[in-house]
């Protein structure tokens, strides 16, 4: 029912057996009235004086009672006693969907509980409910109870302070498993921070080492430079490497007694070796040496005088 409200902020009575529908403007705001269909309650006295120590025992009051589905909770007191409420958010937002109320119209949710308490007679809600207070509790009862009933007036309620919010999300995951995802995104974010300050000192203890190796093998600021001076390098160690084996060859060959290796030379990439006093017979075998050996030389032998020249 959207009744003629006061100037400040429209209030609608939810009830989900009603067919009412509404079209409420994207910019005006309304207050919700539950009806009693939308939640559970209890009146209930308790060893506690707060309504805060009261609300961590009321799981355990509904415990019997509730059917399965994930509920939220509130209490408020009331003189010596406390009013315990279990409701679905999945189940208002149905009720609200079918209402055609948008959540973001909504300013506050009510329950019908603490702002019809004060309720006199039988109050119409659709064809076939009722409201009515019994023993301090506002509750449904069929229309066939009493013939005379009043329709519901909505015009100068003075709501209370007790409401609720509505969580759009929440008959999806429970709490319980929001703060735990919570808990566990926390702790990856840690670690990913972690790990982040971790790689910034590596990365600077790179860049420090990077320019220690660079100053002390004196190396060019950049990788092509570096990468040409370390094929000339491999060239230069290549052919070392090569004059190395290639005098060992010459200190290895097996002389006659006045024959010996007189001279090394190294000039323009090739190794000259001078042997002198050699006879035909360690030319034929120096020869066979280097040509088994594949290796590019070259001989000439004067008046005993064998030159052999190697390309590096």
């Amino acid at each position: 029912m959207f009744t003629k409200f006061n100037t400040i902020r429209n209030t609608i009575f939810l009830d989900p057996n009603s067919d009412k529908e509404y079209n409420i403007p994207k910019n005006e705001k309304v207050n919700i009235i539950l009806s009693p269909s939308l939640y559970w309650v209890k009146k209930v006295s308790l060893p506690v004086k707060y309504a805060r120590d009261a609300k961590r025992l009321i799981p355990s009051l509904f415990e019997e009672t509730l059917p399965l589905g994930t509920y939220r909770y509130y209490v408020y007191k009331s003189g010596d006693e406390f009013y315990i409420f279990a409701y679905e958010d999945k189940v208002l937002l149905d009720a609200l969907s079918k209402a055609n109320i948008s959540h973001v119209n909504i300013v506050n949710l009510h329950f019908a509980q603490s702002e019809m308490k004060n309720l006199k007679g039988v109050v119409h809600v659709n064809d076939e409910q009722n409201l009515y207070v019994k023993e301090g509790l506002v509750i449904l009862v069929p229309s066939s109870w009493s013939k005379e009933n009043e329709e519901l007036n909505l015009y100068n309620l003075t709501l209370s302070k007790h409401k609720v919010a509505l969580q759009q999300y929440a008959h999806i995951v429970e709490s319980s498993t929001i703060y735990k995802m919570i808990a566990i995104l926390s702790v990856i974010i840690i670690l990913i921070f972690g790990e982040y300050l971790i790689t910034i000192q590596k990365t600077k203890e790179i860049v420090m080492f990077k320019d220690e190796v660079f100053s002390k093998y004196d190396l060019k600021p950049t990788i092509l430079q570096n990468k040409s001076m370390l094929i000339e390098y491999e060239s230069i160690h290549e052919k070392q490497t090569k004059l190395r084996e290639y005098i060992a060859y010459m200190l290895a060959f097996k002389l006659q007694d006045k024959e010996r290796l007189s001279k090394l030379i190294l000039k323009n990439n090739t190794l000259t070796a001078e042997f002198i006093n050699i006879s035909e017979k360690t030319h034929i075998q120096i020869k066979d040496y280097f040509t088994a050996n594949q290796m590019k030389f070259t001989l000439d032998i004067k008046d005993g005088i064998l030159k052999v020249g190697i390309d590096l």
